[in-house]
């Protein structure tokens, strides 16, 4: 039997030039949760990460929490983040200029909702394109024996457990289901996805246990 932590980055840099980057809270966030998974006994065979920047600081910062040196990581750009940016940016009642935290959640959840239903032009990709990706990150993923620990974004966190809490979705209850995933997840949260002789199964979504209030972030 296999296990696999979809582990969602730590705070990013809201506002700054580069978003990319993890904030103070963000490098924290995930020191706080290597320890506290090193406390439960976790040690991966190996670490799976997305290919942006803020995917290799949060699991260089989880190692350091946990002490896990030497553990194999390996890079899968399968689990990037789609491009929230064009999204954002194809949305024909953007309001233009910047935005505050819940200004911009508002004009993203709406710009969503119509990528996810194919609506509009101008995406640097399709949600399809993107769920097939995601999926066939989880399913190397899960293919490995032992306990793969897999750092990636909301967005595929929440296609990965749209899939597997509803194997048989059609694609707008699809959409509505990675809709409702996808804004709650937390910064540096764990996803745990079980593997075994009936396959691959969703076990517990979004644990923040190791997060106290004050550096508990959802963006």
């Amino acid at each position: 039997m296999g296990l696999v932590l979809l582990v969602r980055h730590g705070q990013a840099s809201f506002g700054a030039d580069d978003y990319d980057v993890l904030s103070d809270v963000g490098w924290q966030q995930g020191r706080l949760l290597g320890a506290w998974l090193a406390a439960q006994g976790v040690t991966p065979a190996r670490v799976v990460r997305g290919d942006m920047r803020r995917h290799r600081e949060t699991a260089e910062a989880m190692a350091e929490g946990a002490g896990w040196g030497g553990v194999p990581t390996e890079v899968a750009a399968d689990w990037d983040e789609f491009d929230h940016l064009s999204v954002v940016a194809a949305d024909p009642d953007h309001p233009g200029g910047e935005l505050s935290r819940r200004e911009f959640q508002q004009v993203f959840e709406r710009a969503t909702a119509r990528w996810t239903a194919g609506e509009g032009e101008g995406y640097a990709e399709t949600y399809a394109g993107f769920c097939a990706r995601v999926r066939r990150g989880l399913e190397s993923a899960a293919g490995a024996s032992g306990t793969t620990v897999v750092v990636s974004s909301g967005g595929p966190i929440a296609v990965a457990a749209a899939d597997l809490a509803d194997p048989a979705a059609e694609p707008p209850v699809h959409a509505r289901l990675w809709q409702r995933f996808n804004t709650v997840v937390v910064n540096s949260s764990v996803t745990r996805v079980i593997v075994g002789a009936t396959g691959t199964r969703l076990l517990t979504f979004n644990e923040h246990a190791h997060l106290t209030p004050d550096v508990l972030t959802y963006r």
